[in-house]
């Protein structure tokens, strides 16, 4: 795998993702680095590497179950669309897994006369929070300007997607059990987070189908929810090129991981299994963590600090970074900016 552009801005911003808090909390999980073998001797070479990274994809594959992925990216039909803002938004239907039909926003930006014809674009996934009104958040219908990242990342040239969280689309409001029991009886062997994941790849198949998508360059995006969704979708499907993941809680322990929805209470169990680990295999790959000091923050920098080994070793070791923006959990003006900043910097 070739790495990124590992070249960064010299300024404070930058120069702070890979530096520790000036006090860490005691809450904060104590990690292993994720550049050791199961003897604890320290990885030495790219080939080694690789050969563990295989084992941890293999290793997590098992606990969360698979769905097979058609080789064929879904088609979709557009139910409505707006203009808005210099982008033209459709809410469209396709079936991530055949017969099961799922809505999502499409948004593209709107023909420049400055670009030339056929020319490809960046495109990007961006996951919702858990809100209700779901994919209206990222699509700037519904909700806090500050969610609405699907719209602001059209805005910024990329064509995004923005696909519905299975809990809504087969379970009901305040009750995301009804989604969990119907999961259980589709898919019997199959953790909540492995749907997400297969519709997330999905999506990403769904993008890379228009014809003006840039297949090198995929970004993703997620808040609370979304930022859960994203850490696996970076880790396991190695089309996304960068990440941006705030507050879904890097540590098992740091949210409601064990949830059925999730990963489900057996993970607590499961010690051979961490986010360290997972995170790591998202190297060479951007990955930026973004905190509020809830569910991220100082706390995380445990994970930030087992990895870089893997970053550094794999050639792009500026490619991984915590950023505490302290507002709690939520997704500030800045961290939209910031976002874009990181991803205009990793698809160079």
């Amino acid at each position: 795998m070739t790495p990124p552009n590992s070249t960064v801005p010299n300024d404070a911003w930058w120069n702070a993702l890979r530096k520790p808090p000036t006090k860490l909390p005691e809450n904060a999980d104590r990690c292993r680095p994720a550049l050791t073998d199961d003897q604890g001797r320290t990885i030495a070479t790219a080939a080694e590497w690789s050969a563990k990274r295989a084992g941890i994809v293999r290793k997590w594959t098992e606990y969360l179950g698979e769905i097979e992925i058609p080789d064929a990216p879904p088609k979709f039909e557009v139910l409505e669309s707006d203009t808005t803002a210099g982008v033209l938004r459709e809410l469209v239907r396709y079936e991530a897994e055949p017969g099961l039909p799922v809505e999502g926003y499409l948004l593209r930006p709107l023909p420049d006369a400055g670009k030339s014809k056929g020319q490809k674009r960046p495109v990007a996934v961006v996951l919702h929070s858990t809100v209700d009104y779901t994919i209206r958040q990222p699509a700037g219908l519904e909700g806090p300007e500050t969610k609405w990242i699907g719209l602001k990342l059209a805005q910024a040239g990329y064509l995004a997607f923005c696909p519905r969280c299975y809990l809504w689309q087969y379970g009901e409001p305040k009750d995301l059990r009804k989604a969990v029991a119907w999961l259980q009886r589709r898919h019997p062997n199959v953790k909540g987070m492995a749907k997400m994941t297969f519709d997330a790849r999905r999506a990403v198949d769904l993008l890379l189908s228009l014809p003006e998508a840039d297949p090198n360059r995929v970004v993703a995006i997620g808040h609370s929810l979304g930022a859960k969704e994203v850490l696996y979708l970076a880790a396991l499907d190695e089309r996304i090129k960068a990440t941006v993941s705030c507050e879904g809680g890097i540590g098992i322990g740091y949210s409601n991981w064990d949830a059925p929805w999730y990963l489900d209470a057996e993970i607590k169990r499961r010690d051979d299994l961490n986010h360290a680990e997972l995170l790591a295999c998202v190297a060479p790959r951007a990955f930026l963590l973004v905190g509020g000091d809830s569910a991220d923050g100082d706390l995380s920098w445990p994970y930030i600090e087992a990895v870089l080994p893997v970053w550094k070793l794999t050639g792009n070791p500026a490619g991984v970074g915590l950023w505490n923006h302290k507002l709690g959990h939520a997704f500030p003006p800045e961290a939209m900016s910031r976002s874009l900043e990181w991803f205009a910097h990793f698809l160079r």
